[in-house]
């Protein structure tokens, strides 16, 4: 059974995987056709086509390698101006001769898009767009990413709830045990207690699992109020403060008094704050001694933009950390090293996490369907944040080309100069072919790394 729900949990990813892919060429699709660019193809993977079929102008189909999608637009390299002739147009030639291999890559490139030209397509390509239009019919891509991500955001920080700490006491220590002995006590024996500890204040206070903590100090706690009081016990080491809690149904009075130790620094995100070495940093503050319950609790619609946010920085971080982090990833590969979970995975490593949070019996049917739709809106924003860099093939690439287009008109029409013309991307070929090289590499690198030595979110 498990096995079968492993394979559920995979097709339901190529499934996403696919979709996403499929509504990020629309996004280039619409805007295209809007603008009135003829779009002669449509399609689905690389390789061979498996499936295919033609409405108007268009044909659309599925390829052989489903690892991405593309629309082909006539006129994407615009051709090569006639200098050698007075009253030079904008025609396209070719050159009998090449002054180097760039150069007849840039020609041979141009030439394959005249081929595709036909009578009326001479206002209907790319390259003739102003540059409002590029940018918008390339943006379209990674924007419908970015909407995608925000819609499985939103279901399920608003419909299933975001797992949040809360007043409700989910363990309760009997003793303080000091910094850095708690990987070296036996919970077994005596609860991990030792007699020279200090006695675990809300123990001691008649706090159990499964009370609800309702105020402290005097100050009111809600239901998800677990950091602010935190916070506030922190604050009041070696103060016996009145505390309240509900037990069945039933509320009690107490006094607590937080016992000043020495505990790690936490920023605001919940992770622990480290020095230039890398060792943790540790405070005094008040501690007494008990854990939060988790549970799903449901998010105001306000936090779904939030949420979309911080996975954005982070994808972006990840980014821009690339070339040190695929290092570390063929590292973790070929040797003991390993694998951080939070580095880069290709679409191999999130099938798998998929197919493992199908099959794993740690969580119910809810927290699985939440996980899957969260972990198809962080692909989404994943292809929304790595399709954005400035590099050709990728949309940023375009993005950038049609932005410095639009500097250099600005600067000749400012200096009364000749208009430059169009950017001719087709001479970016040779730094697009060793982008596009490098991005095999990774993902052949990946994809390794995510057999022999996967990302698994259950251990």
């Amino acid at each position: 059974m498990s096995i079968l729900l492993f394979i559920i949990g995979v097709l339901v990813m190529v499934v996403a995987v696919a979709f996403s892919i499929g509504l990020h060429e629309v996004g280039h699709l619409v805007p295209a056709k809007r603008f009135g660019v003829r779009v002669p193809q449509y399609m689905i993977g690389f390789g061979k086509t498996v499936f295919s079929f033609k409405r108007g102008e268009t044909e659309y189909g599925f390829k052989a390698i489903p690892l991405g999608g593309y629309i082909a637009m006539i006129g994407m390299y615009p051709p090569a101006k006639n200098k050698g002739n007075v009253g030079a147009t904008d025609a396209p030639i070719l050159r009998k001769s090449s002054t180097g291999m760039f150069q007849q890559m840039a020609d041979e490139a141009r030439h394959a898009a005249a081929e595709q030209l036909q009578p009326g397509d001479e206002d209907r390509v790319f390259y003739k767009l102003p540059v409002y239009k590029r940018i918008i019919i390339m943006l379209g891509g990674p924007t419908m990413n970015l909407l995608i991500g925000i819609v499985m955001i939103g279901i399920v920080t608003v419909g299933f709830g975001l797992p949040t700490q809360t007043s409700t006491v989910d363990e309760v220590y009997q003793c303080v045990v000091p910094l850095g002995q708690e990987g070296d006590r036996d919970s077994s024996v005596n609860n991990g207690c030792l007699a020279s500890d200090a006695p675990g204040p809300a123990y001691a206070a008649g706090l159990r699992p499964g009370d609800t903590v309702t105020s402290f100090d005097g100050a009111p706690v809600g239901n998800t109020d677990w950091v602010t009081l935190t916070q506030a016990i922190r604050s009041h080491a070696g103060e016996s403060v009145p505390l309240t809690y509900e037990r069945d149904g039933v509320e009690h009075s107490t006094s607590i008094t937080p016992y000043k130790t020495e505990r790690p620094v936490i920023n605001e995100e919940g992770q622990l704050v480290t020095d230039a070495s890398g060792a943790a940093k540790t405070v005094e503050v008040g501690f007494i001694g008990m854990g939060s319950e988790v549970q799903n609790i449901s998010q105001p619609v306000s936090a779904v933009l939030p949420a979309v946010w911080t996975q954005v920085k982070g994808v972006t971080a990840v980014v821009l950390d690339l070339p040190a982090r695929m290092a570390a990833v063929g590292k973790a590969a070929f040797s003991d090293t390993p694998r951080d979970p939070n580095g880069p995975i290709s679409v191999v490593g999130v099938g798998r996490i998929a197919g493992e949070i199908s099959a794993t019996n740690l969580i119910g049917i809810n927290d699985k369907v939440a996980s899957l739709i969260s972990l198809i809106g962080g692909l989404n924003i994943a292809l929304f944040v790595f399709n954005l860099i400035p590099l050709l093939p990728l949309d940023g690439g375009h993005i950038i080309g049609a932005l410095f287009e639009s500097v250099r008109r600005f600067f000749a029409k400012l200096f009364k100069r000749p208009d430059p013309g169009p950017v001719d991307i087709a001479k970016m070929l040779p730094l697009t072919y060793v982008v596009a090289v490098g991005m095999l590499a990774m993902g052949a690198v990946l994809i390794y790394a995510d057999i022999v030595k996967p990302v698994s979110i259950f251990g």
